[in-house]
């Protein structure tokens, strides 16, 4: 989706949503190598935070005209899962 954005937007935007997507998995795969549950909650809670930035990227890139609201529905609508997903085994973890 980073293809279609305008060149003069491309480095600076383009690089922090590559960042926060990569970080997503990294923290959670980072978390779950942990000899500790508090740990891998720790992990998780970080990847958290990853996915609500790069949500925010995304809104930002359409709100700026980088790409279109069709563009980023369907991403944020999977984000918002993941989000879910992650929250759920959170919950899970702690009990």
């Amino acid at each position: 989706m980073t293809k279609t954005f305008l060149k003069d937007e491309l480095y600076g935007m383009v690089q922090q949503i590559r960042r926060s997507a990569a970080s997503i998995p990294a923290n959670i795969a980072e978390g779950y190598g942990r000899r500790s549950t508090a740990e891998y909650i720790r992990f998780l809670n970080i990847a958290q935070g990853s996915i609500n930035e790069l949500e925010t990227h995304m809104i930002l890139s359409q709100r700026v005209g980088i790409c279109s609201q069709t563009d980023i529905e369907s991403i944020i609508y999977l984000l918002r899962e993941e989000s879910r997903m992650i929250i759920s085994l959170i919950k899970k973890l702690e009990k």
